[in-house]
């Protein structure tokens, strides 16, 4: 088990818990079940300070794990799910349609497939997945089975995509 210097070692072994959530276009998603057989990366957060943070990871991440290498480096990029959830709880689930349609509208269309919206309560997924900021973003991976294999939060690092680098199987 890769246990790295961000890593949340206490989360690092358990299955990720059963989440509903749906795409821009309202189509459902249940993390992990539909998302097994490889290795995924989700990034959560709940507040908009979170999500702000949250952000400063999407285009490293696509440029590492999403963007398919071209020319003589084709076919040797990695092929992980990546999963970008942010969660609508509490008095926050009723702006959560509002948050699609921004994104619709907003976000470079290329992205909006990897954006996976999450409205209902927090404090199960605070208990089983140990978020203790509500102002920090929080990424685990999963490997094939669903089971996190590495936990890391906050802002965006080399240092952090490197560990997560690392805990991805050849």
């Amino acid at each position: 088990m890769f246990t790295g210097t961000y890593s949340y070692s206490q989360v690092v072994g358990k299955l990720f818990p059963e989440m509903h959530t749906e795409t821009a276009n309202d189509t459902v998603v249940n993390l992990p079940s539909d998302i097994k057989g490889k290795y995924s990366l989700v990034g959560m957060a709940y507040s908009k300070k979170s999500e702000d943070d949250l952000n400063t990871w999407i285009q490293p991440i696509f440029t590492k794990f999403i963007q398919k290498p071209t020319g003589l480096l084709a076919g040797t990029g990695y092929d992980i799910n990546v999963y970008f959830v942010p969660m609508f709880t509490g008095v926050n689930v009723g702006i959560s349609k509002t948050a699609k349609k921004e994104a619709l509208k907003k976000m470079d269309p290329y992205f909006i497939p990897y954006i996976l919206f999450y409205k209902g309560e927090l404090k199960s997924y605070k208990q089983a997945l140990e978020f203790e900021k509500r102002d920090t973003p929080y990424f685990f991976l999963l490997d094939s089975s669903g089971t996190i294999v590495y936990a890391t939060s906050g802002e965006f690092t080399e240092n952090k995509l490197e560990e997560i680098q690392d805990a991805i199987p050849d």
